[in-house]
Protein backbone atom coordinates (compact mmCIF):
# COMPACT_ATOMS: atom_id res chain seq x y z
CA UNK A 1 0.00 0.00 0.00
CA UNK A 2 1.10 3.57 -0.70
CA UNK A 3 0.80 5.71 2.83
CA UNK A 4 1.22 9.25 3.54
CA UNK A 5 2.11 10.53 7.02
CA UNK A 6 1.87 13.63 8.17
CA UNK A 7 3.81 14.79 11.13
CA UNK A 8 5.41 18.01 12.84
CA UNK A 9 8.14 15.36 14.25
CA UNK A 10 11.06 16.80 12.56
CA UNK A 11 13.05 13.68 14.03
CA UNK A 12 11.34 11.69 11.40
CA UNK A 13 13.70 12.79 8.51
CA UNK A 14 16.41 11.00 10.70
CA UNK A 15 14.68 7.52 10.52
CA UNK A 16 17.58 4.73 11.80
CA UNK A 17 16.91 7.11 14.96
CA UNK A 18 14.57 5.27 17.39
CA UNK A 19 11.17 6.77 18.26
CA UNK A 20 7.52 5.81 18.31
CA UNK A 21 7.08 7.57 14.94
CA UNK A 22 10.14 6.52 13.72
CA UNK A 23 9.84 2.76 14.38
CA UNK A 24 6.22 2.82 12.95
CA UNK A 25 7.15 4.35 9.12
CA UNK A 26 10.46 1.69 9.54
CA UNK A 27 7.87 -0.86 10.30
CA UNK A 28 5.73 0.04 7.47
CA UNK A 29 8.72 0.37 5.18
CA UNK A 30 10.15 -3.19 6.14
CA UNK A 31 6.91 -4.68 5.59
CA UNK A 32 6.84 -3.88 2.01
CA UNK A 33 4.39 -0.39 1.84
CA UNK A 34 5.70 2.22 0.11
CA UNK A 35 5.72 5.43 2.64
CA UNK A 36 5.96 9.29 1.66
CA UNK A 37 6.39 11.56 4.92
CA UNK A 38 5.24 15.22 5.43
CA UNK A 39 7.29 16.89 7.81
CA UNK A 40 8.68 21.20 8.79
CA UNK A 41 12.03 22.28 8.18
CA UNK A 42 11.36 24.91 10.62
CA UNK A 43 12.30 28.60 10.37
CA UNK A 44 15.62 27.74 12.33
CA UNK A 45 16.60 25.49 10.50
CA UNK A 46 16.72 27.49 7.09
CA UNK A 47 15.58 24.66 5.15
CA UNK A 48 13.24 25.32 2.08
CA UNK A 49 10.24 22.95 0.92
CA UNK A 50 11.65 20.07 -0.95
CA UNK A 51 10.96 16.43 -2.21
CA UNK A 52 13.82 13.79 -1.71
CA UNK A 53 13.81 10.25 -0.95
CA UNK A 54 16.46 8.67 1.65
CA UNK A 55 16.76 4.95 3.21
CA UNK A 56 13.69 4.13 1.19
CA UNK A 57 11.24 6.83 2.18
CA UNK A 58 9.96 9.92 0.23
CA UNK A 59 9.76 12.54 2.23
CA UNK A 60 8.14 15.93 1.80
CA UNK A 61 9.62 19.00 4.23
CA UNK A 62 7.65 21.66 4.21
CA UNK A 63 9.18 25.27 5.26
CA UNK A 64 7.43 26.67 8.22
CA UNK A 65 7.75 28.99 11.34
CA UNK A 66 8.65 27.72 14.08
CA UNK A 67 6.57 25.22 16.09
CA UNK A 68 8.69 24.00 18.90
CA UNK A 69 11.29 25.14 21.34
CA UNK A 70 9.89 28.82 20.83
CA UNK A 71 7.49 31.32 22.25
CA UNK A 72 4.14 30.61 22.82
CA UNK A 73 3.32 33.76 20.57
CA UNK A 74 5.23 32.06 17.41
CA UNK A 75 4.53 28.45 18.17
CA UNK A 76 0.92 29.70 18.29
CA UNK A 77 1.29 31.49 15.12
CA UNK A 78 2.90 28.67 13.84
CA UNK A 79 0.50 26.29 14.48
CA UNK A 80 -1.97 28.81 12.76
CA UNK A 81 -0.31 29.08 9.61
CA UNK A 82 1.37 25.40 9.47
CA UNK A 83 -1.87 23.62 7.71
CA UNK A 84 -1.95 25.78 5.16
CA UNK A 85 1.46 25.63 4.18
CA UNK A 86 1.36 21.65 3.73
CA UNK A 87 -1.98 22.44 1.57
CA UNK A 88 0.36 24.15 -0.47
CA UNK A 89 3.35 21.95 -0.88
CA UNK A 90 1.01 18.65 -0.58
CA UNK A 91 -0.99 20.13 -3.83
CA UNK A 92 2.28 21.01 -5.67
CA UNK A 93 4.30 17.96 -4.87
CA UNK A 94 1.69 15.26 -3.98
CA UNK A 95 -1.50 16.24 -5.65
CA UNK A 96 -1.32 13.48 -8.47
CA UNK A 97 -0.45 10.71 -6.03
CA UNK A 98 -2.61 7.82 -4.83
CA UNK A 99 -2.90 6.71 -1.28
CA UNK A 100 -4.32 3.96 0.39
CA UNK A 101 -3.84 5.35 3.90
CA UNK A 102 -3.39 8.73 5.30
CA UNK A 103 -2.07 8.66 8.33
CA UNK A 104 -1.12 11.73 10.91
CA UNK A 105 -0.97 11.82 15.04
CA UNK A 106 -2.24 15.27 17.62
CA UNK A 107 -0.57 17.33 17.68
CA UNK A 108 -1.43 19.26 15.85
CA UNK A 109 -5.31 19.31 15.28
CA UNK A 110 -4.64 21.82 12.50
CA UNK A 111 -4.03 19.33 9.26
CA UNK A 112 -8.05 19.09 8.73
CA UNK A 113 -7.53 20.53 5.10
CA UNK A 114 -4.91 18.81 3.92
CA UNK A 115 -6.30 15.44 5.30
CA UNK A 116 -9.21 16.53 3.35
CA UNK A 117 -7.88 17.41 0.32
CA UNK A 118 -6.16 14.10 0.38
CA UNK A 119 -9.30 12.14 0.91
CA UNK A 120 -11.10 14.12 -1.96
CA UNK A 121 -7.93 13.39 -4.25
CA UNK A 122 -8.09 9.38 -3.00
CA UNK A 123 -11.82 9.10 -1.97
CA UNK A 124 -11.24 5.02 -1.19
CA UNK A 125 -8.38 5.88 1.40
CA UNK A 126 -8.20 5.69 4.92
CA UNK A 127 -7.95 8.95 6.66
CA UNK A 128 -6.09 7.32 10.45
CA UNK A 129 -5.47 9.82 13.35
CA UNK A 130 -3.48 8.52 16.29
CA UNK A 131 -4.43 10.70 19.04
CA UNK A 132 -1.69 11.10 21.10
CA UNK A 133 -2.57 14.59 22.60
CA UNK A 134 -6.01 15.79 23.52
CA UNK A 135 -6.07 19.15 22.44
CA UNK A 136 -7.57 22.06 23.25
CA UNK A 137 -8.89 20.35 26.48
CA UNK A 138 -5.72 19.88 27.97
CA UNK A 139 -4.51 23.22 27.59
CA UNK A 140 -8.15 24.19 29.23
CA UNK A 141 -7.05 21.67 32.81
CA UNK A 142 -3.91 23.63 32.90
CA UNK A 143 -5.35 26.87 32.52
CA UNK A 144 -3.55 28.15 29.71
CA UNK A 145 -6.87 28.60 27.84
CA UNK A 146 -10.63 28.97 29.26
CA UNK A 147 -13.78 29.69 28.45
CA UNK A 148 -14.16 33.35 28.81
CA UNK A 149 -12.33 36.24 26.86
CA UNK A 150 -9.67 36.39 24.18
CA UNK A 151 -8.49 32.85 25.61
CA UNK A 152 -12.13 31.49 24.91
CA UNK A 153 -12.02 32.78 21.76
CA UNK A 154 -8.73 30.59 20.89
CA UNK A 155 -10.22 27.73 22.90
CA UNK A 156 -13.92 27.82 20.61
CA UNK A 157 -11.62 28.13 17.77
CA UNK A 158 -9.37 25.29 18.84
CA UNK A 159 -12.32 23.08 19.59
CA UNK A 160 -14.05 23.34 16.27
CA UNK A 161 -10.90 22.36 14.59
CA UNK A 162 -10.48 19.60 17.36
CA UNK A 163 -14.43 18.68 15.78
CA UNK A 164 -13.58 18.65 12.46
CA UNK A 165 -10.46 16.41 12.61
CA UNK A 166 -12.79 13.41 14.36
CA UNK A 167 -15.18 14.03 12.00
CA UNK A 168 -12.97 13.74 8.77
CA UNK A 169 -11.39 11.16 10.24
CA UNK A 170 -12.26 7.41 9.02
CA UNK A 171 -10.50 5.70 12.49
CA UNK A 172 -9.61 7.61 15.42
CA UNK A 173 -6.49 5.46 17.34
CA UNK A 174 -6.37 6.03 21.04
CA UNK A 175 -3.40 5.35 23.28
CA UNK A 176 -5.85 3.77 26.11
CA UNK A 177 -9.21 2.13 26.89
CA UNK A 178 -9.92 5.36 29.05
CA UNK A 179 -8.63 7.44 26.16
CA UNK A 180 -11.11 5.68 24.17
CA UNK A 181 -13.91 6.24 27.05
CA UNK A 182 -12.80 9.78 27.14
CA UNK A 183 -13.53 10.61 23.47
CA UNK A 184 -16.68 9.14 23.00
CA UNK A 185 -18.05 10.31 26.33
CA UNK A 186 -17.21 13.84 25.02
CA UNK A 187 -17.74 13.72 21.26
CA UNK A 188 -21.27 12.45 21.03
CA UNK A 189 -21.05 12.83 17.64
CA UNK A 190 -18.75 9.98 17.32
CA UNK A 191 -19.38 5.75 17.03
CA UNK A 192 -17.85 3.40 18.65
CA UNK A 193 -16.84 1.78 15.61
CA UNK A 194 -14.78 4.85 14.59
CA UNK A 195 -13.01 5.04 17.99
CA UNK A 196 -10.06 2.31 18.98
CA UNK A 197 -6.98 1.47 20.22
CA UNK A 198 -3.83 2.28 18.69
CA UNK A 199 -0.91 1.81 21.86
CA UNK A 200 2.34 4.11 21.91
CA UNK A 201 4.39 1.41 20.73
CA UNK A 202 8.58 1.16 20.06
CA UNK A 203 10.65 -1.53 18.31
CA UNK A 204 12.27 -3.82 21.02
CA UNK A 205 16.17 -3.21 21.40
CA UNK A 206 17.58 -6.47 22.48
CA UNK A 207 20.20 -4.90 24.98
CA UNK A 208 23.03 -6.78 26.87
CA UNK A 209 22.25 -6.66 30.88
CA UNK A 210 24.99 -3.78 32.63
CA UNK A 211 27.34 -5.81 34.56
CA UNK A 212 27.87 -4.49 37.97
CA UNK A 213 31.49 -2.78 36.85
CA UNK A 214 29.48 -1.42 34.38
CA UNK A 215 26.71 0.01 36.70
CA UNK A 216 29.08 1.44 38.97
CA UNK A 217 30.97 3.14 35.75
CA UNK A 218 27.73 5.09 35.49
CA UNK A 219 26.58 6.00 38.67
CA UNK A 220 30.45 7.28 38.93
CA UNK A 221 30.24 9.27 36.01
CA UNK A 222 27.13 11.04 37.23
CA UNK A 223 28.36 11.53 40.74
CA UNK A 224 25.47 8.78 42.07
CA UNK A 225 25.27 7.21 45.46
CA UNK A 226 26.08 3.67 45.55
CA UNK A 227 24.21 2.88 48.83
CA UNK A 228 20.37 3.41 48.03
CA UNK A 229 17.93 3.12 45.24
CA UNK A 230 18.00 5.14 42.78
CA UNK A 231 14.78 6.72 41.31
CA UNK A 232 15.16 8.19 37.89
CA UNK A 233 12.53 10.69 36.34
CA UNK A 234 13.27 11.59 32.61
CA UNK A 235 11.67 13.58 29.98
CA UNK A 236 10.17 17.31 29.44
CA UNK A 237 9.77 19.71 32.30
CA UNK A 238 6.64 21.80 31.67
CA UNK A 239 4.07 23.03 32.90
CA UNK A 240 1.99 19.24 32.22
CA UNK A 241 4.09 17.77 33.97
CA UNK A 242 3.40 19.31 37.35
CA UNK A 243 7.00 20.30 38.46
CA UNK A 244 6.07 22.05 41.39
CA UNK A 245 4.38 19.21 42.67
CA UNK A 246 7.53 16.78 41.93
CA UNK A 247 9.98 19.45 43.92
CA UNK A 248 7.30 18.89 46.91
CA UNK A 249 8.36 15.11 47.07
CA UNK A 250 11.77 15.97 47.00
CA UNK A 251 11.93 18.13 49.34
CA UNK A 252 9.72 16.07 51.93
CA UNK A 253 12.64 13.79 51.64
CA UNK A 254 15.39 15.57 52.58
CA UNK A 255 16.77 13.83 55.63
CA UNK A 256 16.22 10.39 54.44
CA UNK A 257 18.82 8.15 52.86
CA UNK A 258 16.01 5.90 51.90
CA UNK A 259 16.92 6.81 48.09
CA UNK A 260 17.93 9.01 45.66
CA UNK A 261 16.52 11.10 42.82
CA UNK A 262 17.98 11.79 39.90
CA UNK A 263 15.77 14.20 37.14
CA UNK A 264 17.22 14.36 33.66
CA UNK A 265 15.86 16.28 30.95
CA UNK A 266 14.87 19.40 29.97
CA UNK A 267 11.92 22.54 29.46
CA UNK A 268 10.36 25.70 30.89
CA UNK A 269 10.49 24.54 34.37
CA UNK A 270 14.12 23.26 34.45
CA UNK A 271 14.84 26.19 35.70
CA UNK A 272 12.79 25.54 38.75
CA UNK A 273 14.53 22.49 39.64
CA UNK A 274 17.91 24.15 39.28
CA UNK A 275 17.06 26.81 41.77
CA UNK A 276 15.26 24.64 44.05
CA UNK A 277 19.03 22.49 44.21
CA UNK A 278 20.93 25.54 44.10
CA UNK A 279 19.16 27.07 47.04
CA UNK A 280 18.65 23.83 49.50
CA UNK A 281 21.90 22.07 48.39
CA UNK A 282 19.68 19.12 47.69
CA UNK A 283 21.87 15.84 48.41
CA UNK A 284 19.24 13.55 48.29
CA UNK A 285 18.71 14.76 43.93
CA UNK A 286 21.08 14.60 41.06
CA UNK A 287 19.79 17.40 37.99
CA UNK A 288 21.46 16.38 34.66
CA UNK A 289 20.11 18.27 31.76
CA UNK A 290 19.29 16.63 28.49
CA UNK A 291 20.85 13.21 26.98
CA UNK A 292 21.01 11.40 24.37
CA UNK A 293 18.69 8.94 24.00
CA UNK A 294 21.43 6.06 24.08
CA UNK A 295 23.33 7.74 27.30
CA UNK A 296 20.22 8.18 28.93
CA UNK A 297 18.96 4.65 28.43
CA UNK A 298 22.40 3.42 30.15
CA UNK A 299 21.82 5.59 32.76
CA UNK A 300 17.84 4.41 33.23
CA UNK A 301 19.55 0.61 33.78
CA UNK A 302 22.27 1.82 36.23
CA UNK A 303 18.82 3.07 38.34
CA UNK A 304 16.32 1.04 40.19
CA UNK A 305 13.01 2.73 39.33
CA UNK A 306 10.96 4.81 37.00
CA UNK A 307 9.10 7.62 37.88
CA UNK A 308 6.01 9.27 35.74
CA UNK A 309 4.73 12.83 36.89
CA UNK A 310 1.81 14.41 35.74
CA UNK A 311 0.09 17.59 36.42
CA UNK A 312 -3.53 16.69 39.00
CA UNK A 313 -5.65 19.26 36.87
CA UNK A 314 -5.85 17.18 34.25
CA UNK A 315 -9.24 15.70 33.28
CA UNK A 316 -8.20 13.88 29.97
CA UNK A 317 -6.38 10.78 30.06
CA UNK A 318 -2.47 11.27 29.19
CA UNK A 319 0.00 8.02 28.53
CA UNK A 320 4.01 9.50 27.89
CA UNK A 321 5.59 7.57 25.95
CA UNK A 322 8.31 7.60 28.55
CA UNK A 323 6.85 5.07 30.26
CA UNK A 324 7.60 2.18 27.57
CA UNK A 325 10.93 3.13 27.90
CA UNK A 326 11.45 2.46 31.35
CA UNK A 327 9.15 -1.13 30.88
CA UNK A 328 11.82 -1.94 27.94
CA UNK A 329 14.77 -1.54 30.65
CA UNK A 330 13.07 -3.66 33.23
CA UNK A 331 12.42 -1.28 35.54
CA UNK A 332 9.14 -0.71 38.20
CA UNK A 333 7.67 2.13 38.02
CA UNK A 334 6.06 4.93 39.62
CA UNK A 335 3.27 6.63 38.43
CA UNK A 336 2.31 9.81 39.91
CA UNK A 337 -0.78 11.17 37.79
CA UNK A 338 -3.89 12.55 37.81
CA UNK A 339 -6.73 9.85 38.83
CA UNK A 340 -7.96 10.11 35.26
CA UNK A 341 -4.88 8.69 34.01
CA UNK A 342 -5.20 5.08 33.56
CA UNK A 343 -1.61 4.04 33.73
CA UNK A 344 -1.33 4.32 37.14
CA UNK A 345 -4.37 1.46 37.20
CA UNK A 346 -2.83 -0.73 34.46
CA UNK A 347 0.95 -1.02 36.12
CA UNK A 348 -0.96 -2.11 39.52
CA UNK A 349 -3.25 -4.40 38.05
CA UNK A 350 -0.17 -6.22 35.47
CA UNK A 351 2.22 -5.70 39.11
CA UNK A 352 4.94 -4.16 37.30
CA UNK A 353 4.20 -0.28 38.87
CA UNK A 354 2.57 1.31 42.05
CA UNK A 355 -0.19 4.13 41.63
CA UNK A 356 -0.37 7.65 44.01
CA UNK A 357 -1.97 10.82 43.14
CA UNK A 358 0.37 13.85 42.17
CA UNK A 359 -1.69 16.52 45.11
CA UNK A 360 -0.61 14.33 48.16
CA UNK A 361 3.03 14.63 49.08
CA UNK A 362 1.91 12.04 52.13
CA UNK A 363 0.65 9.00 49.95
CA UNK A 364 4.14 9.61 47.15
CA UNK A 365 6.37 9.01 50.57
CA UNK A 366 4.06 5.65 51.17
CA UNK A 367 4.11 4.62 47.26
CA UNK A 368 7.96 5.46 47.69
CA UNK A 369 8.34 3.35 50.80
CA UNK A 370 5.88 0.19 48.92
CA UNK A 371 7.95 0.08 45.87
CA UNK A 372 11.05 -0.04 47.53
CA UNK A 373 9.95 -3.03 49.59
CA UNK A 374 8.57 -4.60 46.63
CA UNK A 375 10.73 -7.42 44.55
CA UNK A 376 12.21 -5.05 42.42
CA UNK A 377 13.31 -7.25 39.54
CA UNK A 378 10.28 -9.35 39.29
CA UNK A 379 8.15 -6.04 38.73
CA UNK A 380 10.86 -4.78 35.92
CA UNK A 381 10.43 -8.41 34.53
CA UNK A 382 6.48 -8.03 34.50
CA UNK A 383 6.85 -4.44 33.09
CA UNK A 384 8.98 -5.81 30.50
CA UNK A 385 6.61 -9.01 29.48
CA UNK A 386 3.13 -6.34 29.17
CA UNK A 387 5.51 -4.48 26.92
CA UNK A 388 6.40 -7.15 24.64
CA UNK A 389 2.86 -8.24 24.69
CA UNK A 390 1.01 -4.93 24.58
CA UNK A 391 3.39 -2.23 23.33
CA UNK A 392 5.85 -3.18 20.65
CA UNK A 393 5.70 -1.61 17.29
CA UNK A 394 3.66 -4.48 15.78
CA UNK A 395 1.12 -3.99 17.73
CA UNK A 396 0.47 -0.08 16.70
CA UNK A 397 0.97 -1.29 12.72
CA UNK A 398 -1.84 -3.89 12.71
CA UNK A 399 -3.89 -1.61 15.19
CA UNK A 400 -3.99 0.36 11.50
CA UNK A 401 -3.76 -2.36 9.13
CA UNK A 402 -6.87 -4.36 10.37
CA UNK A 403 -8.45 -1.22 10.44
CA UNK A 404 -8.42 -0.52 6.55
CA UNK A 405 -9.78 -4.22 6.26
Amino acid sequence: MKILFLTIADQIREIETPGIYNDLVRYFRDNGHQMIVMYPTERRNRGRTSLYTRDGITYLSVRTLNVTKCSILEKGAGQMLIEGQFLRAFRKYLGKEKFDIILYSTPPITFTRVIANAKALNPEAMAYLMLKDIFPQNALDLGILSHKGFKGILYNYYRNKEKKLYMISDRIGCMSAANVDYILKNNHFLTPEKVGICPNSYTPVQREKLSPESIKEIKEKYGLPTDRPLLIYGGNMGVPQGIPFLIGCIKSMFNTDKCHFVIVGDGTKYKSLELFSQIFCVRTMTLIRSLPKEEFDRLTEACDVGMIFLDYRFTIPNFPSRMLSYMMARKPILVVTDPNCDMGSIAQQNGFGIYSPSNSVTAFNKAVDRILSSDLQQMGENGFNYFMNNYTTRHTYNAIINSKQ
